[in-house]
């Protein structure tokens, strides 16, 4: 502990410049500084410092030094706020900006809330492209690959994107055998809140099937009203395959051209960039990761 003392005694010296100004800093005299500067020299075998009446600075030797003082005092200072960050209790509010898939994710954090009854959900629900540090979020759940090179990012789970239709409907309009046989049926549609464009359903397609303009007979920006549709036998929706399982499982709902459809997604939970994550945030991807898909598969 002596010698980690002198690491810092040290460092504060560079940084300030002199013996006096380190002293001030660090709460002690400046024959104290002194004299810690002197033993650390005399354990390591080098001068670290030129000293004069009038300056101070850095030798070779101690500017090699410094570098290695400062990456251990660090490393030092990181063990101590993990140990301390990993006895605390996760509390506190906690900020969290969700995708509009409640179906998905409401359960899950009915759970966290019973679990951590000390932390507070601050829940927004949107697809707007939100800024974590920039809005004050603590985290976020999204679909796509993360990009924003100040945040860091925990996969939770992939999904893929069905089309669906009651039976009641397919029996009423005929069930599509290719995609162009969509143009004669109700398609029910998704539009992005923060772009207003509508969503590409994700058909294999060829030749003159590449630029089907599907009917528009109904565009909304949930997934709730286009199931909901769907399962009244109002037309086909594009829609994840973890809101519509039950529906597939007891034959509410069947896959419509499921050879022509390919698109997977993968939700990520992101965070602010941090050695040390807050116990808050640390414990929602911790249970988001193990929670979220474990019964999602279709």
């Amino acid at each position: 502990m002596d010698s980690l003392s002198g690491f810092a005694v040290f460092v504060k010296i560079a940084e300030m410049g002199s013996l006096v100004a380190a002293g001030r800093a660090l709460g002690i005299s400046a024959s104290a500084v002194g004299k810690s500067l002197i033993r650390l020299e005399e354990k390591l075998g080098v001068r670290l410092f030129h000293r004069n009446t009038r300056s101070l600075n850095l030798t070779a030797e101690g500017i090699l030094f410094l570098e290695r003082s400062r990456r251990i005092l660090a490393e030092i200072e990181a063990a101590e706020m993990e140990l301390s960050q990993a006895i605390k209790s996760p509390q506190g509010r906690l900020r969290v900006s969700l995708p509009l898939v409640s179906s998905l994710v409401l359960p899950v954090l009915g759970d966290f809330m019973q679990q951590y009854p000390e932390i507070a959900l601050d829940l927004d629900f949107t697809d707007r492209l939100v800024d974590v540090i920039e809005e004050g979020f603590d985290a976020v759940v999204r679909t796509g690959v993360p990009t924003d090179s100040r945040l860091k990012a925990s996969k939770l789970g992939s999904f893929r994107q069905l089309l669906v239709a009651s039976p009641a409907y397919l029996m009423q309009h005929g069930t599509p055998t290719v995609p162009a046989d969509l143009l004669k049926h109700v398609c029910l549609h998704y539009r992005f809140s923060h772009s207003g464009k509508l969503e590409q359903w994700p058909l294999k397609q060829a030749g003159d099937e590449a630029d089907l303009q599907l009917p528009i007979s109904m565009i909304c920006n949930n997934i709730e009203t286009r199931l909901c549709f769907a399962l009244k036998g109002r037309g086909i929706a594009c829609l994840p395959d973890f809101a519509i399982k039950t529906f597939l499982d007891d034959k509410q709902l069947v896959q419509v051209l499921p050879e022509f459809v390919d698109r997977t997604g993968v939700f990520y939970i992101l965070w602010p960039a941090s050695k040390h994550p807050s116990p808050k945030v640390r414990a929602l991807v911790d249970f988001l990761s193990q929670r979220m898909f474990e019964t999602s598969d279709v």
